[in-house]
């Protein structure tokens, strides 16, 4: 029976090559349509990844002011969140403090990212989404520095219904008589209405309160359902309490813009783009509270109204037209804004050939007239959202990149923006 030893191998590699040969064939006889190679491809990379995961980028920051005008940043370090502190407006920082001494998976990528906030009396505040294993599953986590930012406590949960499940899309906001607010995306009706075979659009915005400086917080608040499932939502204070805005879904799939002043549960919706979109877009908005309360938006849409980014601002009732911004045909996108008085900083990307730009538009005079766009900075490869910071009359860009480190950007309103680098 030795012939068995040489005709069975011989019998597969015909097999084998036969096989070959006719995939080939069919590959040649295909059109190749770039798309349908990227399909494959994407494909391809989704079946490698579920074998074998890629850690996720942590190159998204979390920046603020202090009273006195540091600079303090929240970044992701090999699994650690690690806090650091300018008091030469970015030109230098201290060494970092760890805020998780265990490694935890910290979403810090594209909407997510850790939030950070200092009260007048030191009290430094750290929130953040903490990937699980479940897909699209997370907790919200908060930890505090009641000295300054030299130590800070250990990491607490703040979502409070035991479930593995969607928590995610963090956003903070503090005043100055010790009270504390944490608002995110929460799944958990979701998954209930889903346990009973029902169906349920978006997701649900749910928040928690402290009123002793983030000693200890309130139960879970459910504030909205049916919200979109993955775009940041943002929160910021006025003298009337919290406000928080997110991409609410209208009517059977309309997801346009509402703002809410948690302390009343006074639900407006504040733009009329009309967008009809049966998934989630992930490209959330932003707001910041100037003076007399002002409140400026920014945000992207695709409606049947208007598409692109776009600014506007409240005060009051009064609302402003809804004001373009950035170049659509360089695909202007993930815009954010920031404001102290009457001074207000806008920052987006876009797509620069094979490079990615920050870009800026900044006013003077509340919103009520603009500076050009310009470009402020470039980069290949991965990048951060840009993030404004205004600060009095001083306005900064931290731009966060994987070729050229964290820099912080001054914006000179009178000649060329300088770049100032931190590795």
């Amino acid at each position: 029976m030795n012939w068995v030893r040489f005709i069975v191998p011989a019998l597969i590699l015909f097999v084998v090559i036969t096989t070959a040969v006719q995939l080939n064939k069919q590959f040649a006889e295909q059109p190749q349509n770039n798309s349908v190679l990227l399909e494959k491809t994407a494909t391809i990379e989704k079946n490698n990844s579920s074998k074998k995961m890629r850690p996720k980028t942590t190159l998204a920051v979390g920046a603020t002011y202090d009273n006195d005008g540091n600079l303090w940043l929240a970044k992701v370090e090999n699994n650690h969140l690690l806090v650091y502190k300018s008091k030469d407006k970015g030109k230098s920082f201290s060494k970092p403090v760890v805020v998780t001494p265990e490694t935890e998976n910290i979403s810090a990528d594209g909407e997510n990212r850790p939030k950070i906030a200092v009260a007048h009396d030191g009290t430094v505040f750290l929130t953040w989404t903490q990937s699980l294993p479940k897909k699209y599953s997370g907790d919200i986590r908060f930890s505090r520095s009641t000295d300054s930012g030299n130590t800070f406590s250990k990491p607490i949960t703040l979502n409070d219904d035991g479930r593995i499940t969607s928590h995610r899309f963090d956003s903070l906001a503090i005043d100055d008589s010790g009270r504390v607010v944490i608002a995110w995306l929460d799944a958990r009706k979701r998954e209930a209405a889903r346990e009973k075979g029902k169906k349920y659009t978006g997701i649900s915005l749910s928040s928690t309160q402290s009123d002793n400086n983030g000693a200890t917080f309130s139960a879970n608040r459910m504030l909205q359902e049916h919200v979109c499932e993955c775009c940041r939502i943002s929160l910021a204070w006025t003298t009337d309490g919290p406000v928080v805005f997110w991409r609410n879904i209208f009517n059977t799939n309309t997801r346009d813009f509402a703002i809410s002043r948690l302390d009343t549960g006074e639900i407006r919706r504040v733009t009329d783009d009309e967008w009809q979109v049966d998934s989630c877009p992930h490209h959330g908005g932003d707001m910041a509270v100037g003076n007399q309360d002002r409140l400026h938006l920014v945000w992207f849409t695709s409606g049947k109204t208007r598409q692109g980014l776009f600014y506007k601002n409240i005060i009051g009732k009064i609302e402003s037209s809804s004001m373009a911004i950035g170049n659509t045909e360089a695909r202007a996108s993930h815009p954010s804004v920031s404001a102290s008085g009457n001074t207000v900083l806008l920052t987006w990307r876009e797509l620069d050939g094979g490079s990615i730009s920050a870009q800026i538009m900044y006013s003077n005079d509340a919103g009520t007239t603009w500076s050009d766009p310009q470009s402020l900075a470039k980069t290949s490869g991965a990048a951060d959202y840009p993030i404004p910071m205004a600060n009095g009359e001083q306005m900064l860009v931290i731009w966060n990149t994987t070729a050229e480190g964290l820099r912080v950007l001054p914006v000179n309103k009178n000649s060329k923006p300088a770049n100032i680098a931190m590795r």
